[in-house]
């Protein structure tokens, strides 16, 4: 039995009062249950974006190599060759919350969908991961559930996890963010889209059956949490990634027919999303029979069938007198299909069951007219900047050293790697556990190589978020070039907290404001992306945090490079300016307890010129390493190069300023390159010409990582350090 629709009910579907009165008022009457709920998810903000529109408009998509940028599933960019890359970030934070293997699990099957609905064949994962203090007692099942989850799920379906993060910081206690990026190949003449291009043409499901798994899935992504909201499990999808390997290959097969006229993936809110957006994106109507929709579950309401977020589905519009086409693929491949409708010229989204029409409503609201909210906002109250003599220097250098190794941020996450299949397809070349800043997929049977990483600070973000939101770009360009590729693209996956908070919708505004201002700067489109908002738990929200997820070219991946190449008798050089810039630091965080502190500042101009000048050294061969500055500053990056390359560093030259600051100081636009000495008058050259400062800081050579007078610790003794925290917590009591 349906319930009675009124205004209690629309708020319980997430609706505000005026939102259920402005419902009212385009139907011309009470809608029915399956009405509201078809509205419900249409608006939610995980479908809408409703509080973020206004503020996404300023972000730069356009640029000569962009095919497609935001409005699609994925992203379009052109390699060349006649290539394209389609990629995208989605979240799966509260059904990962909730039910931790299968919200990361079906977070990787549904990026994998958005991708290859496009016509790419999907070949690489990336994710990025925050988890709650390691103290916290919910937080080591979250770890292993999620990571079980996605290597079980793509390692299954047999595409390679070839890069992200993973964080903890007792902020995302309450909501764990797991953010999933998927990379495909495909032909640049042979995109697909979803716009429904006519009326009269058949509608086609295809896939695993509709259950009453996930639904209102996408209304519970648009809503805080509440203690107890642990038992909302029937909202997580279950995924099953056979089904998903067999949909792959079918829906590249069905493409390849010819006979696909529009096709879009069931994702959140399932099978009504699907149907509004294929309908209302080519300005026609479509209209439904539920009762031949494949069911896997007896006595399915038209609501639920509509709602229902089962994974491993599909919708496609066919051309005219195509079905026969798209049943033998389906047949192949042991899918289920039906058709199950028809576009039209009304319009209207019309849904009929058991002879009955139980929802008729106007595309437009649906769609292209969901309610925008340009919230009160105010701006963030930022931390002061902090001065080297703010901050005290290690009484035990080696102690601090140690702690940035092995504290949960800084030590090798190689427990984690391990559960991924990182060269299925054998394709990958660097990935996060081969000492490379971005991850490498070469193109098969082509010179070319695409280079993917994923990036996000969330510590800066929070201290200031038009920094926070600069830097986030920034270091994703910066890992690109580190590996030796051209920035191309990036998908985004913003994370805050309530919206309707003025203080958290401050933090959204200003990090957009500096995405923006960071994109435009470095020519650094964005293609794609998905905004999760409401990241709360009883009114305590996550650090903001806006992920970018990036995609660089590489022309030649012979000329590739890792932070793991470092030869006995480098010369080890620092290029870019080193001040000291502890604030919001991982050494003022971890070693000594405290988080204040203005973030380092980012410009944008030395940004680009910095890295400009570190790829040509690379693609000239001049260096053997090359490695990005960022969390915890120049003596992590030697001691990650050192443990990578197998080799010690010894540094005799520090750049002039307090040690402690030069040290652990996490100034922007910096990298650590290790290169032979006849490269040296290169450098000197290029540097010149470019106005690139660079400090030659010692050579690479021995058993340790040492600064004269400071320290000296083996290498052995920082690898224990490295290595232990991550088995030593996930296996231990």
């Amino acid at each position: 039995m349906n319930p009675d629709v009124n205004e209690s009910l629309a708020r319980s579907f997430g609706l505000s009062a005026e939102e259920y009165g402005r419902v009212l008022a385009i139907m011309g009457r009470t809608p029915s249950f399956t009405e509201l709920g078809v509205f419900s998810v249409m608006w939610s903000e995980h479908c809408s974006y409703k509080s973020s529109r206004v503020w996404l408009k300023q972000l730069p998509t356009k640029a000569p190599w962009v095919i497609h940028g935001p409005g699609e599933n994925a992203g379009v960019v052109d390699i060349g060759d006649g290539l394209a890359a389609i990629f995208k970030m989605e979240s799966h934070n509260h059904p990962s919350f909730i039910e931790p293997y299968q919200g990361a699990a079906t977070g990787v099957g549904g990026i994998m969908r958005d991708v290859f609905t496009m016509g790419a064949r999907p070949i690489a994962l990336l994710n990025a991961l925050r988890f709650g203090d390691p103290s916290h007692p919910k937080t080591k099942r979250l770890v292993a559930g999620v990571v079980a989850g996605i290597g079980g799920y793509g390692n299954c379906v047999g595409v390679p996890t070839v890069a992200g993060e993973t964080n903890f910081h007792k902020g995302y206690d309450g909501n764990i963010l797991v953010n999933a990026m998927c990379v495909g190949l495909a032909d640049s003449d042979k995109i697909f889209y979803s716009a429904a291009p006519s009326a009269g043409l058949p509608v086609v499901y295809f896939g695993s059956k509709t259950g009453r798994d996930g639904i209102h899935g996408a209304t519970m992504a648009s809503a805080e949490f509440v203690e107890g909201d642990e038992d909302k499990r029937p909202t997580v999808q279950v995924g099953d990634p056979f089904a998903e390997k067999l949909l792959i290959e079918a829906t590249l097969e069905l493409m390849a027919t010819g006979a696909v006229a529009a096709i879009q993936d069931m994702g959140a809110a399932g099978l009504t999303s699907s149907s509004v957006e294929m309908a209302g994106k080519g300005g026609v109507g479509i209209e439904l029979d539920l009762d031949a929709v494949p069911q896997r579950e007896t006595g399915m309401t038209a609501y639920e069938m509509m709602l229902s977020e089962s994974q491993e589905r599909m919708l496609a519009v066919l051309k005219p007198g195509r079905e026969a086409d798209g049943y033998r693929v389906f047949e192949k491949w042991g899918l289920d299909a039906a058709v199950i409708g028809h576009t039209t010229d009304t319009g209207q989204l019309v849904l009929k069951h058991k002879g009955e029409t139980v929802c008729d409503i106007p595309l437009a609201p649906l769609f292209d007219d969901a309610p925008c909210y340009d919230r009160p906002w105010t701006q963030p109250v930022l931390q002061p900047r902090l001065s080297p003599a703010d901050v005290p220097a290690p009484t035990d250098w080696r102690r601090a050293i140690l702690t940035l190794l092995g504290c949960p941020d800084g030590a090798s996450k190689r427990w984690l790697w391990e559960q991924y299949d990182r060269h299925v397809m054998a394709d990958t070349l660097h990935d996060s556990s081969t000492g490379a800043d971005a991850g490498i997929v070469r193109v098969h049977g082509a010179k070319k190589a695409l280079a993917v990483t994923s990036d996000c600070t969330p510590r800066y973000v929070q201290a200031d978020p038009y920094e926070g939101g600069k830097q986030a770009v920034a270091e994703a360009w910066r890992n690109l070039t580190s590996v030796g590729a051209d920035p191309i693209a990036i998908t985004d996956n913003l994370n805050f907290g309530n919206p309707e908070r003025p203080e958290i919708m401050g933090q959204i505004v200003r990090a957009t404001d500096g995405m923006a201002e960071a994109c435009r700067a470095l020519d650094f489109p964005v293609v794609s992306g998905n905004v999760s908002l409401y990241n709360e738990t009883n009114g305590a929200a996550i650090p903001p945090t806006p992920t970018v997820g990036a995609v660089g070219l590489l022309p030649d991946y012979a000329k590739r490079m890792g932070f793991g190449g470092m030869k006995p008798g480098d010369v080890v050089v620092v290029i870019g300016a080193t001040v000291g810039e502890l604030g919001s630091s991982l050494y003022l965080r971890d070693v000594l307890g405290r988080e204040e502190g203005a973030p380092p500042p980012v410009d944008l101009d030395t940004e680009r010129r910095h890295g400009d000048l570190v790829r040509g050294l690379i693609r000239s061969g001049l260096v053997h390493a090359v490695h990005d500055l960022s969390d915890g500053g120049l003596i992590v990056a030697a001691t990650e190069m050192a443990l990578a390359s197998r080799t010690g560093v010894f540094i005799d030259d520090l750049p002039e300023g307090p040690a402690h600051a030069i040290l652990f100081g996490e100034d922007q636009a910096r990298y650590l390159v290790a290169l032979p000495q006849h490269s040296m008058d290169v450098l000197d050259e290029r540097a010149a010409d470019a106005n690139v400062p660079y400090h030659v800081l010692g050579r690479a050579g021995g058993c340790e990582v040492a600064v004269t007078d400071l320290f000296a610790i083996d290498i052995d003794d920082l690898r224990a350090a490295n290595e232990a925290w991550m088995p030593g917590y996930m296996e231990g009591p």
